[in-house]
């Protein structure tokens, strides 16, 4: 048992609720506060004076300077298993080529599975722990990692034991999910269907038997998968036992509510969500994820989140990290602007990367400064925690703690 502290302020995001609005006013705030950790959980929060004199005999752990604390972030959907690199892509699009010509120019997903699949497994490996560390020190220790990038039973498979080896040398929670449904290849000869009973057939059953991976994903649009052919697809993953998450809604209206419908964990993107099914989403218990880096990426519409929260949704924010529409990378930077657009609170943004964002991964033990919870915390430097968004990411975190113990 230990005490750390003390912080100028604790930011604890206690009684929240999980969906729809919240108000500042909403956020508790334990000022020159203290936190106990026991068993790398939260033990006792309070003054950091009282809880001294309380456990006279417990080691402390000196916070230097003035330091904020809150719950440490999640990023709910990333890619950040890949190969190569698709800046060329980015410059193309921002001369004006459509995504049509950059794919037949060899750009586009497509380069991302190629790129991918040349990788080793160790060049893969490596390059993953890279980012994993750099997202570490933004504040963020629980990440999604997503396949998608193989789109054959061999690369696909390689790509999940490629996450399973770096969850053994992170001290991260990485989350893996199977996107093998991300786009037909170019290389399968058959259709759609085929291609997605081809994964139901000679991909999942070896996902399942080595428990690579316990969530499924699908990207449903125009330009990868139909909405019948991917509903038909989702209600066979459930049957096997896994977790459901959709790309949903990024460029066309409709695929948001085929993921509420077979009763999936979330719907991730919705640039494109209309009023009426922001309502439908919004009455569910699947999770509206944001990834604002894509709206970034690619110069689209911001997902409508003023408009879900309003209507009550649970509202996740995450980063979209992938190689060629998203590839910032920055959590925190990309949550202050999707804010400054959508008018979101500070409330509501921190419950969007923080318990909201993991509830959407199936995880209720971590996100909030409370008793009982996994002690994954980050610092930062300043006396008012409003800077870590009033700062646009350019605040930098200062101390990292995964299950109370500091990441160096």
């Amino acid at each position: 048992m230990k005490l750390i502290g003390p912080f100028k302020q604790i930011v604890t995001l206690a009684n929240l609720p999980l969906r729809g609005k919240i108000s500042d006013e909403q956020i508790e705030i334990v000022e020159d506060g203290g936190i106990i950790i026991s068993e790398n959980k939260i033990y006792k929060i309070g003054n950091f004076e009282n809880l001294k004199s309380d456990h006279q005999n417990i080691a402390i752990e000196g916070i230097e300077g003035v330091q904020v604390v809150l719950p440490a972030f999640t990023d709910s959907h990333t890619h950040i298993c890949f190969g190569g690199n698709r800046a060329n892509d980015f410059a193309m699009r921002n001369a004006g080529k459509s995504y049509l010509e950059i794919a037949e120019s060899g750009g586009g997903i497509w380069s991302s599975v190629q790129h991918t699949r040349n990788a080793s497994e160790e060049e893969l490996l490596q390059t993953l722990l890279e980012r994993i560390k750099f997202l570490i020190s933004l504040g963020i220790t629980t990440i999604e990692v997503k396949s998608g990038y193989g789109l054959d039973v061999e690369n696909e498979l390689k790509m999940l034991r490629t996450i399973q080896k770096a969850q053994q040398q992170t001290p991260a929670t990485l989350v893996p999910t199977c996107l093998s449904a991300h786009l037909k290849p170019r290389d399968f000869e058959g259709s759609n269907e085929e291609y997605l009973q081809y994964i139901l057939n000679e991909i999942l059953p070896t996902v399942k038997e080595e428990n690579l991976a316990k969530r499924v994903d699908i990207f449903i649009e125009k330009s990868a998968f139909q909405p019948e052919e991917s509903k038909a697809f989702l209600l066979e993953t459930k049957k096997l036992g896994f977790d459901i998450t959709v790309h949903a809604d990024q460029f066309t209206p409709g695929s948001s509510r085929i993921a509420v419908e077979v009763g999936a964990k979330s719907a991730d993107h919705l640039e494109a969500t209309i009023d009426k099914d922001i309502e439908f989403i919004a009455q569910s218990g699947t999770v509206a994820t944001a990834l604002p880096g894509a709206s970034l990426g690619l110069g689209e519409k911001f997902t409508p989140a003023r408009k879900l929260l309003d209507a009550g949704a649970i509202l996740a924010i995450a980063s979209d990290w992938n190689p060629g529409s998203a590839p910032m990378g920055n959590l925190i930077t990309q949550a202050s602007i999707l804010a400054t657009f959508e008018k979101l609170t500070t409330a509501e943004v921190l419950a969007g990367i923080t318990f909201r964002s993991a509830f959407a991964l199936g995880l209720e033990d971590r996100g909030k400064l409370e008793v009982g919870l996994k002690a994954d915390f980050v610092t930062f430097k300043t006396d008012n925690f409003q800077n870590v968004l009033y700062h646009q990411g350019s605040l930098k975190a200062e101390n990292v703690y995964i299950q109370g113990m500091k990441i160096e």
